[in-house]
């Protein structure tokens, strides 16, 4: 069960040896952020001891109290969460995603579009996926295309045109 005070980092992938290694498939961005977190909830359990590396192209992690393939095969599939207190400060005019899904954006116009349902890595730059009264894909770019987001009153500036 998620909880609202929690965000997804990750999952269990698989295992790697046989001393209850885990492989972790991250959600964070750049992905080896994962392995600054101290401690994870997995599958509902606090971990607080965790140890995980970057080894080659993977992200491993050994956490207390799985200590044998056996025991590391029950986690596989199951979320990597942590506490929404435990995430780092960020920059001015840097956003987590999960604050900006639900906020209201509307253009320089006046012209209310929407909610943000989503965002999208694209690789060029990340998308902003916009539900109203039709689907709207907006680039996520700070100060081109969104002018401005307060998230105290739940809102996003956006230079876009309507019927674009």
């Amino acid at each position: 069960m998620t909880n609202n005070s929690r965000i997804l980092i990750g999952k269990v992938s698989g295992c790697f040896g046989v001393n209850g290694w885990l492989k972790i498939f991250s959600y964070c961005e750049p992905r080896e952020n994962i392995t600054t977190y101290d401690s994870w909830i997995v599958n509902d359990k606090v971990f607080k001891s965790v140890e995980s590396k970057k080894n080659g192209k993977l992200i491993v992690a050994k956490l207390k109290g799985i200590d044998d393939k056996d025991t590391a095969l029950t986690h596989i599939g199951q979320r990597i969460e942590i506490n929404k207190e435990q995430l780092h400060e960020l920059d001015n005019n840097q956003y987590y995603w999960h604050d900006l899904v639900g906020l209201e954006v509307t253009n320089k116009q006046g012209v209310k579009f929407g909610t943000i349902k989503s965002l999208l890595e694209t690789g060029a730059h990340d998308v902003v996926i916009i539900n109203g009264d039709r689907e709207r894909i907006i680039p996520y770019i700070m100060d081109q295309t969104i002018l401005e987001v307060n998230l105290e009153e739940n809102s996003m500036l956006v230079d876009w045109h309507e019927d674009d």
